[in-house]
Order: structure tokens, then sequence, then C-alpha cells
């Protein structure tokens, strides 16, 4: 078998059989095929997409590329959500702690942000003496002991992916359908959870700008997750404005805990909680109505704060933290953006935001880039508030103080002020 006849064949549209997918993703992780024919496979696939058969062998041959972590040791039914990446999404925060209180298992691995989109990791890492980096035995201990752990992704994850993954970053064929679903389920299937639901983000903070996207990627990956035998849904959720009312590492955690004490942005305790009943649902906890009303009073009687406590104490962090916000990283900086004039804010632009939190400091570039986890943004005016001059659009975080200008001008220029009051609804569409 040779690689360049598989080029070919993708390159005129044919459909590759397995044998040849694998080849390929196994030649990518040995090194035995040289980045520049990865790069034209990958580029053909951009131009001639793939079969739902096609997609499904990519995905498996990224799942078994690597190392997969044994969590059978884990007592009960293990559950996983994933968000597709947006601005402001800290729901893993939340939502874990929920469906952990109510009994079932989330033995989560997570990664980092990248560009304007946050990684729970980065989140985590802002809670003094958060370890994300257990071995499988201890990682297992606690999602026993206490029915949660959230980790980095082990190196032997799915190696495939991180080789595919820099290419792609580098020769733009990030946004194609069939390496996007691989990519994506690759790595979750590695962990073989029973109950996964998927949060597919879609408009301007997002991969998919749109609903038609937004939808072909999460009946994609529905199908995907279902053929591995695994309960799966997907909700399309709005990314057109940040979700809740911080962006940044610290200042979403503590947006967190207070969602977590019944004290939240309504916007993002609602997302939560229906992620939540969706998950409790497909786990076999009952109705989607009567989980909503379990998910909610987790919230109220505070069992979903204590299990977030619990977990942070396993996992070696300061849980001083959710009684004293003034324990997690302190900006040394604050400015807060003004507006010009009175009316309503029509729009936010959710990438904008996410770049200026970026430019604050909040995020990388390029994964060896350093964080500032004080960093941030808190936003006091969204679409359909209405606002007058003079009022705090947002403040900003940073202790980069240079940044600070540079920031200001984006946030001002992806705020559309003007005469209409417009509302967005949060869910979208539910998908399986």
């Amino acid at each position: 078998m040779r690689t360049f006849d598989i080029i070919k064949r993708k390159r005129d549209g044919l459909e590759l059989g397995k044998e040849e997918i694998d080849f390929i993703i196994s030649g990518a992780v040995s090194g035995t095929i040289p980045d520049y024919q990865i790069t034209a496979f990958l580029m053909a696939v951009y131009f001639k997409g793939m079969s739902a058969r096609e997609v499904r062998d990519l995905t498996f041959a990224i799942r078994d590329s690597g190392v997969h972590p044994d969590f059978s040791k884990v007592e009960g039914l293990r559950v996983d959500k994933h968000s597709t990446g947006g601005v402001g999404d800290k729901t893993s925060l939340v939502v874990c702690p929920i469906v952990a209180s109510l009994g079932l298992k989330v033995a989560k691995m997570s990664g980092r942000g990248l560009g304007h989109t946050g990684g729970t990791i980065d989140k985590l890492l802002s809670i003094p003496g958060f370890n994300v980096d257990l071995n499988e035995e201890d990682f297992i201990e606690i999602v026993n002991r206490t029915g949660i752990a959230i980790v980095g992704q082990s190196k032997g994850l799915a190696p495939a992916d991180k080789v595919l993954y820099a290419l792609r970053d580098v020769t733009a064929t990030i946004d194609s359908l069939p390496l996007i679903v691989s990519s994506i389920m690759g790595k979750k299937l590695c962990a073989d959870d029973d109950v996964i639901v998927l949060d597919v983000k879609c408009g301007s903070g997002a991969f998919m700008k749109n609903i038609e996207q937004a939808e072909e990627l999460a009946t994609a990956m529905v199908q995907i997750g279902q053929s591995a035998g695994k309960k799966v849904r997907a909700l399309i959720t709005n990314m057109e404005v940040p979700l809740g009312q911080t962006i940044g590492n610290a200042l979403e955690v503590k947006e967190a805990i207070d969602t977590l004490k019944g004290n939240g942005p309504r916007d993002f305790e609602e997302i939560c909680l229906v992620l939540a009943s969706h998950i409790l649902e497909l786990a076999g906890k009952g109705s989607y109505e009567s989980c909503y009303d379990m998910a909610k009073e987790s919230i109220s009687s505070g069992k979903a704060l204590d299990k977030f406590r619990e977990m942070i104490v396993a996992q070696g962090g300061k849980a001083e933290v959710i009684d004293n916000f003034n324990l997690f990283p302190q900006a040394q900086y604050c400015y807060e953006v003004r507006a010009d004039k009175s009316g309503y804010v029509e729009k936010i632009d959710s990438e904008a935001y996410g770049l200026a939190s970026l430019t604050l400091g909040a995020g990388r570039n390029v994964q060896e880039d350093e964080i500032d986890y004080s960093a941030g943004i808190v936003i006091h005016k969204k679409s359909g508030d209405k606002i007058e001059q003079n009022d705090v659009i947002a403040s900003l975080y940073t202790s980069n103080e240079s940044a600070l200008s540079r920031a200001e001008s984006i946030v001002k220029n992806a705020t559309i002020i003007g005469e209409k009051q417009i509302n967005q609804p949060l869910v979208l569409k539910v998908i399986g």
C-alpha cells in the first residue's frame, strides 16, 4: 500500500477503505509518512469530504492510535459533557458537580484553551493547588470516592489527533467537517463513557457560524457515538453572545461558584440545568422534566456546591476559594469600558470579546504561551439590555497595562448599540 495512491484516490473524490485510512493514521503516528504527505491527505479530505462510513473509520482509527485509559474499575454509570468551544463557556464546572451529586460518575478528561476559546483545565488551574495531572490509579480512586474528577488529557491519548491537528492548524484545514468530527469524537470515545451529551456551539464565537453547519456537525457526532454503542445527544446552543457575564479563567470559576450557590447569571444557570437534565435523562434517572427538577434542587439544596468543594479538596486545591474569592489570582489593573450613547445592546460579537480577553492575557495564541489566570472581562451589558450613555459595558482585568487600550477598542467595536431590543434563544436545537 502506498501513501501516494491513497492521496490520489481521495483527491479524485473516491471513497477510501478502512485499511487505507488505518494506514494513513498509523503512518502519521509512527512518523513513517512525512508531514507533507499527511498535509496533502488533509487537503484532499478538506476539498473532497468523506462519506459517513469513512468518517466513522477515521474516528475509530484516531481513537485507537494510542493508549486507552482503563476506567473499568470506576463503579457506576460514567457520563460526560463535551463542548465544541465557546467564549465564557464554563458549564463543566457546574454541570459535572450537579450530575455527580445525583449519583452519576464523572471521570472527565479535558483540554486547555487555544485562541479565543477557553479550556476547562486552564480554569481549574486558577484554583491554588488544584492538580490536573493525576495518575490513573489516583484518578479512579477519587472518582469512586467522590463521584467526580477532572484532569488533563494524558499524553498517550489519541496521539494521531495531536499530529493531525498541528498540521491542520498551519495549513488552513481546521474547518473541515470530517476532520472536526473525527478529532472530537476520536478523543471523546477513548474514555469509553456510557453517556455523552455534546454542546455544539453556534454563532460568532464558535467554529460553526450558522445553524446549518452546527446541525451537520452535531448529527455526525451523534451518529458516530451511537455506532460505538454509546448513549449520545447533542444540543446546539447559542454562541452569538458570550455565556454568562465573565470571560477569563479565575473570573469564570468565580461565576461558576456563584451559580452553584444559586446566584449566577440567568442564562448561564439555565444552560447548565438543561445540559445536566439531558445527561440525567439519558442515564435513566427519569423524564426530562423530573431530571430538570432534580438538577435545580441540587443547586438550591447546596448538594452541587458541596460536590464541587469535595472535588477541589480531593485534587489538592484550596477549597477556601469558594468562600473567599480574594484567594484567586488578582489582576493588577481594572479598566471600565463605557457606552458612547444610549439605547439597547443589539449585538455583541462573541468572538471579538474572546479575542479581547486573549489580548488581556487570559488565553494562548500558541500552546506554549503562558496564561494570566487573573485576566479577562466582566460583561455588564449584553444583547437585549437597555443602556445609557456612559454606562459601563464591561470591566477589563489584566496584569499587562499596555493591553488595556487595545482590548477597550475591540470591546467597543464589538458592542452594537441601537434602538431595537433583541433577545435570542439559548438552545437552538436538540439532536439524538
